[in-house]
Parts: structure tokens; C-alpha cells; sequence
């Protein structure tokens, strides 16, 4: 007889909250039994970033392997506060749950959608519903403070847009891209290093909400750019060893040229 496989997986997740107690009970590993909420944040964090390196890498095998860790890193917080006797894993997912069911009532429910687009209006308005009693509840108050700066602004514009605080359209963010450039070339011209900070940190913000106007996501084409930027870089440096140099080394005009060189192979 075949197996269930949600059966199975259940199984498998069962035991990996099994190995985490025990880590964690008196006779388990020092190293785990000493780890608490402040110090898993930056592993956290650290996997976060690994299943987004193998995704963007295509490395299905990768993938695989960042997910367990990410999960280990979810179900091993979850069980520090429940020894602190403040939530447990059960109500997490309970939470979860009852969350995704109740936002999808064009699944779940009697209500029918059939676009994206109807979906999106959809799940807004539940979270603004949801929110609707919370008298000192802020539309902004779930975007994480310790999230990269980037994707904070988009996540602040985007928010803030879903209650139709935003611009019009790109053509207007794009003006006030200008106008922000146009204040940072005046700090620059008065030497004022703290304003100079304040105005780029300006022009950024404006440039993540064009992003968003423009359906893109600036996070992750940063990200891409980077990516490129590190692999331009590398074929500079292997050819520069060819000649027996390093960056160091080499003049500013041989570095250009083997950078253009870059950009024709690497796209």
C-alpha cells in the first residue's frame, strides 16, 4: 500500500522537533542548551540568506539542504520560548493555520476570485479588517526595524501605498528622484557631510518606491547587480594574475580594459 506523503513529511517534521528537545534537555549538547533568542538571531539570519544564495544560483540541491536548515533554525527558536513557557511550536502553527485559511476564503470559503490581481485587493482588505479593533495599531508596525534598509523602505512604501498613500505613478516618483538629486548636488556643494548622508539616504528611499511603481523589486535587483559586480570583478582579477598582477598592482587603465572586456562575457 502506498504511503501518504503529507502523512510522511508530518512524520519526518515530528522527528526533527524530537531531535531539537532533545539537544536542548539536561544531557543534550552544551552548545545547543546554551543558545538562546538573542544569540539564534544571527543564524537566523545567516540561513535566511543561504536559501536566497541557492535560489538565485538555481541549485535545487542546495535549496534542499538551506530549507532543512531554515526549518531546524525555526523549530529550535520555537522551542526556546516554549521552555520559557511563553508559546509553543503547536501554536505557531495553529496561528499560521487558522491565518492562511481565514485569508483565503476564495478557497476555503464561498467568496470566488479568479485574478491575481483580486486576490492581492482581497488579502488587504482582510488584513485591515483583522486590524480594525486594534486601536494603536500601525499600518507600519510589521515591517521589521532589523531587516536590510532596502527592503524596509519598500515593505514602508508599499504599506503605505495599500491605503493610498503613494504617488500617482512612476512618471512622479521619477520627479522626485530629480528633486532629491538635485538636494544632494546642493549638500555637496556646502560641504555639509551630515546632510549629504540625509539627502542620499533620500534619493534611496526614491528610488525604492520607483522600483516598486515599476514592478520591480530593489532588493533583489540590487542583489543581481552585486552578483554581477562580484563576477566582472573576478575576471579582472583572473586576468590580471595572468600577467602575473593583482589589482594592486595594476595601473587604473589596465583594470578598465580588462573590465570592459567583462561586461562583453559577462551579462
Amino acid at each position: 500500500m502506498k504511503r501518504n506523503k503529507t502523512a510522511e513529511i508530518g512524520e519526518k517534521f515530528v522527528k526533527l522537533v524530537k531531535i531539537i528537545k532533545r539537544l536542548r534537555e539536561p544531557g543534550g549538547c552544551p552548545w545547543d542548551r546554551a543558545q538562546d533568542e538573542n544569540s539564534l538571531r544571527k543564524f537566523f539570519l545567516e540561513e535566511a540568506y543561504e536559501v536566497l544564495d541557492a535560489l538565485e544560483r538555481g541549485d535545487e540541491e542546495a535549496l534542499a539542504e538551506e530549507l532543512g536548515d531554515m526549518l531546524m533554525e525555526i523549530v529550535f527558536l520555537a522551542r526556546v520560548f516554549e521552555e520559557k513557557g511563553r508559546f509553543s511550536l503547536r501554536e505557531a502553527l495553529d496561528r499560521i493555520n487558522a491565518k492562511m485559511i481565514h485569508r483565503h476564503p476564495h478557497v476555503f470559503g464561498q467568496k470566488r476570485l479568479t485574478k491575481p490581481e483580486e486576490v492581492v485587493g482581497e488579502w488587504v482588505a482582510i488584513k485591515r479588517q483583522e486590524n480594525k479593533d486594534r486601536s494603536e495599531y500601525s499600518l507600519l508596525e510589521k515591517v521589521p526595524r532589523q531587516a536590510p534598509a532596502l527592503h524596509t523602505a519598500y515593505e514602508l512604501g508599499r504599506r503605505a501605498a495599500e491605503v493610498g498613500f503613494d504617488w500617482a505613478g512612476p512618471e512622479e516618483v521619477w520627479s522626485k528622484v530629480q528633486e532629491e538629486m538635485e538636494e544632494l548636488k546642493r549638500a555637496l556643494t556646502l560641504q555639509d557631510k551630515e546632510r549629504v548622508e540625509e539627502e542620499i539616504g533620500d534619493l534611496l528611499f526614491s528610488l525604492t518606491n520607483l522600483a516598486r511603481h515599476l514592478e520591480v523589486n530593489p532588493e533583489i535587483a540590487l542583489r543581481r547587480t552585486n552578483n554581477k559586480f562580484r563576477q566582472r570583478f573576478s575576471y579582472l582579477e583572473e586576468k590580471l594574475r595572468e600577467k602575473g598582477k593583482t589589482p594592486a598592482d595594476a595601473s587604473l587603465e589596465e583594470m578598465d580594459n580588462f573590465w570592459e572586456e567583462s561586461k562583453k562575457i559577462i551579462k
